[in-house]
């Protein structure tokens, strides 16, 4: 298994450093969450960008990171690090939707963190953090493995 995310590892830090895949390719790849670091939300810093030189796979999603010491964190204890609802929306989830987290409009609570639609759709989580939550949670037992054009 150590050497399939090694070679998987290796074949998107060339992609990203190549410029990309080209058109013509039938596969692409994915970087979870924009390509952003997600040990870096908890920093002083806030989120910064990862680089094709520190990613790692876990759960069959690729992740960034901007140094080896966060890449090294995050494979310490990942489900730390991953956002809430999968990287959905949070204020969506607390609806029942899964609509599109963007990794720039986001929250940390608890040590927790939510993305949200856009800066709008924050306004609206943001006006009842803890019981947008306590709602998300319950609901997103119910839709986790349904597709977001279904709900």
């Amino acid at each position: 298994m150590k050497i399939k995310q090694l070679l998987i590892a290796i074949t998107t830090a060339l992609a990203l450093l190549s410029g990309g895949v080209s058109a013509a390719d039938h596969s692409t790849i994915a970087i979870a969450v924009g390509g952003y670091d997600l040990v870096s939300y908890q920093q002083k810093n806030g989120p910064t960008r990862g680089n094709g030189h520190n990613l790692t796979i876990y759960q069959d999603n690729i992740y960034a990171f901007s140094n080896a010491e966060n890449k090294s964190t995050f494979d310490t204890n990942p489900s730390k690090y991953l956002p809430a609802y999968g990287g959905f929306c949070a204020y969506g989830a607390s609806l029942g939707k899964k609509f599109y987290g963007d990794p720039n409009v986001y929250s940390v609570v608890d040590g927790s963190l939510y993305l949200n639609l856009d800066k709008k759709v924050q306004s609206l989580w943001n006006k009842d953090i803890s019981g947008n939550i306590a709602e998300a949670d319950s609901l997103w037992r119910s839709i986790k493995y349904v597709p977001a054009a279904e709900l």
